[in-house]
């Protein structure tokens, strides 16, 4: 059934992250249930759910998908399911479905499943505000911080001084840590 295009247009990219982290705070425990299901590790179940939740936030944004009801929660289940799928075909991971039951107490599994999905929220937050950023901002963020280029590196990559790169980087860095401890103050993602 298709979404209306214009049902997330509307809102803000906080608002929609502020439902997004709604739904998954909702439904940790069972995301990673169902990537565990599908035989993946738990730190795979944790990259599953949160690809999924980066999948969705996607959606969200074009809006491709809605995330009121139970229709998020469904979609959100189902892009789980399916990238634990696609994890455990992959040929470095294949391997057999795991008994559950037998290797864990779910308590112990849940623990520490919740807390990790936590992060990866957390991760889905920080990537959020590093679209906020300015083109320029955000290519120095990408290239120095998360790529781990040297900063003469990225300087010569986007045709500018190693001394304006690191100007670049200390305002952003400014700039996301304002964002998210607003993310964190608030509760969810609005600024």
């Amino acid at each position: 059934m298709p979404v209306p295009p214009d049902t997330f247009s509307a809102m803000a990219p906080a608002d929609v992250l502020d439902e997004l982290s709604r739904v998954v705070r909702s439904q940790r425990g069972a995301l990673a249930a169902v990537a565990r299901s599908e035989g993946v590790s738990a730190e795979d179940a944790v990259d599953c759910v949160q690809e999924g939740m980066c999948t969705l936030l996607e959606l969200a944004q074009r809006g491709a998908a809605t995330l009121e009801g139970d229709g998020a929660r469904a979609l959100l289940v189902t892009i789980v399911r399916n990238v634990a799928r696609n994890r455990r075909r992959r040929h470095f991971v294949a391997r057999p479905h795991e008994d559950l039951g037998a290797a864990e107490r779910p308590d112990e599994r849940q623990l520490g499943a919740d807390e990790s999905i936590a992060r990866a929220e957390e991760h889905v937050r920080l990537r959020a505000c590093v679209e906020e950023l300015c083109a320029i901002q955000r290519a120095v963020v990408t290239l120095r911080l998360l790529e781990e280029h040297p900063g003469e590196d990225v300087a010569g990559a986007l045709g500018i001084s190693a001394g304006y790169v690191a100007v670049l980087l200390h305002r952003a860095k400014r700039e996301l840590r304002a964002c998210m401890t607003t993310a964190i103050g608030t509760g969810g993602g609005s600024r």
